[in-house]
């Protein structure tokens, strides 16, 4: 059997002559074949120069993207590490304040919470894996300043409670002479009475002043008595809390009604000569826990009590 053929015949413009070719059919699979894979070659070779250019462009992204991100977290480092230095100043003010709170200060290991500084910042542009481990250090950095800021938020707190019932406590402990005048009788277990003429506890102080002078609360405190008291006249009682009362006797006239609350250096009566008395006189009593103490200890310099 003969081989088959194709003839070709290439018919030219103008007057020149035909040609004919005659191509067999291998030759021609094999032309068509080489042509085909000529078509795929150059089809594999584009795409990988476009596949390649795209991962350059892609490689150069994260390259820049990576110097970015390198920058910011040695800005960010930078930044923890101002946090660490006011934090730890603040923990020593922390310590300052809670022995004047008389507080026990904070162990330091308590307040380092197990945490370092972080590294300087600046330094060659990071590696990926680089930054993850950089940026792992800066969460464990910022969770343990959280943590330490937690304790002192805590520890502040506790000490300005402690500090805020030192100064309730402080405002509610008589500390000024109620009124202006002369000692003339003190404190005593035991004394003869000038008018009874018996020996008798003398529960506070006497102090001689013209009729009509003021009579100031010595701390704040409520009102819980204001009227005639047998033997004492007008009275009026002060409730300063702490288990500390403050009685103030012979009065000419109150000021203050029961129920009032008082501040120190508030006028809540004038001296008079009610009740049991041989002149114008304040007799003041201090009692603490219900038991008359002497109330000298509880009159301080102004210089104090202002």
């Amino acid at each position: 059997m003969s081989k088959r053929r194709w003839t070709i015949i290439v018919v030219p413009q103008g007057s020149s002559a035909s040609r004919i070719l005659e191509v067999s059919y291998t030759a021609l699979k094999l032309v068509g074949s080489l042509a085909v894979a000529a078509s795929l070659l150059a089809i594999l070779l584009g795409y990988a120069t476009v596949r390649r250019s795209l991962n350059l462009a892609r490689a150069e992204r994260l390259e820049v993207e990576n110097a970015r991100l390198a920058n910011e977290l040695n800005v960010l480092h930078g930044r923890v590490s101002g946090l660490i230095d006011t934090v730890s100043s603040l923990e020593a003010r922390d310590t300052q304040i809670r022995l004047l709170a008389n507080l026990e200060p904070i162990d330091p290991e308590v307040h380092a919470a197990g945490i370092g500084g972080p590294p300087p910042p600046g330094g060659p542009v990071l590696e990926e894996s680089e930054l993850l481990g950089r940026a792992g250090q800066v969460r464990v950095d910022l969770n343990a300043l959280i943590r330490r800021a937690n304790l002192l938020a805590h520890s502040f707190r506790e000490a300005g409670d402690s500090l805020a019932g030192h100064v309730e406590r402080l405002a509610a402990t008589p500390s000024i002479m109620p009124t202006t005048g002369w000692l003339t009788s003190a404190f005593s277990r035991m004394r003869s009475h000038p008018i009874l003429h018996v020996a008798r506890a003398h529960e506070g102080l006497d102090v001689s002043a013209p009729m009509g002078t003021p009579i100031e609360a010595p701390a704040k405190g409520t009102v819980i008595q204001a009227g005639w008291v047998a033997g004492y006249g007008n009275t009026v009682t002060i409730d300063h809390g702490y288990g500390i009362t403050t009685r103030f006797a012979h009065a000419s006239r109150i000021l203050a009604r029961v129920g009032r609350r008082v501040e120190r250096g508030e006028r809540i009566a004038l001296v008079g000569n009610s009740g049991l008395s041989t002149g114008p006189h304040l007799h003041y009593e201090v009692h603490v826990n219900g038991r008359p103490v002497d109330p000298r200890r509880y009159i301080l310099p102004s210089v104090v009590t202002d």
